[in-house]
């Protein structure tokens, strides 16, 4: 006999009901475990949303904290202006000072502010302040009175601390010393040096006098003074 014609032997015991239960526990239990797994994705996607939503929340916190603080640490503008009124106010800052009879800006430095004196450049005020040991960048407003009488005796005794390569005025005319000449007493020397060679006769005492150029300079292109010259056009006469 053929396979196919073969009848099927049944399995003692085993009802096809018996079957049909085995069948559906298997699909239950595939399910089970199907819903498990699914439910094991969703919490692990919940739990990593939840760790960014509070990396964020933590990112921005510390943004503000961060801008919080600059905003305190930055004084505002009036703030600003009440500390510079008490600095002032607590050391006596002054605004003008005047040292060799010459108003000085008190918010110049050392250095610069000593060359508002006339006959003291950028080498002489330099060497005032290493001689009186003071600061150069130091404000001229924030000296103190015993600071200021250091420079004015610095400024006195400058023969005898300057080379003599430093100082204005070498070989005098009465003394025949080197001398170093500040303010008023510049143009005082100057007129009385004047006065003795327009009396002596000298070339530079008559150009002096006739108001002409005294170290060789040029006069016909430059220094002219007076009416202009200059060639008159004629005028046309219109016809009549």
């Amino acid at each position: 006999m053929d396979e196919k014609s073969k009848p099927i032997e049944k399995v003692p015991g085993e009802s096809s009901e018996e079957i049909k239960e085995e069948k559906i526990e298997d699909e239950t239990i595939e399910t089970q475990t199907e819903a498990k797994e699914i439910t094991k994705e969703k919490i692990k996607e919940k739990t990593k949303s939840s760790k960014k939503d509070k990396k964020s929340e933590d990112d921005s916190k510390n943004v503000i904290t961060d801008a919080n603080k600059k905003e305190q640490s930055v004084p505002k503008p009036e703030v600003k202006k009440e500390i510079k009124k008490k600095i002032v106010e607590k050391d006596d800052f002054r605004y003008i000072v005047r040292i060799a009879d010459a108003d000085i800006d008190g918010e110049k430095t050392l250095a610069r502010g000593l060359t508002s004196i006339k006959g003291i450049g950028m080498h002489m005020s330099t060497l005032i302040i290493d001689t009186t040991g003071l600061e150069r960048n130091l404000k001229m407003g924030n000296l103190s009175d015993n600071q200021i009488e250091k420079i004015q005796l610095a400024l006195e005794n400058i023969i005898n601390t300057a080379p003599n390569w430093m100082l204005n005025h070498r070989n005098d005319i009465e003394t025949g010393k080197n001398i170093h000449l500040i303010g008023s007493e510049i143009d005082m020397r100057l007129r009385d040096e004047i006065n003795i060679m327009k009396k002596i006769r000298s070339y530079k005492g008559i150009r002096h006098e006739r108001g002409l150029t005294v170290r060789g300079q040029r006069t016909r292109g430059n220094n002219r003074r007076g009416l202009a010259l200059g060639v008159s056009k004629k005028r046309v006469q219109s016809g009549k």
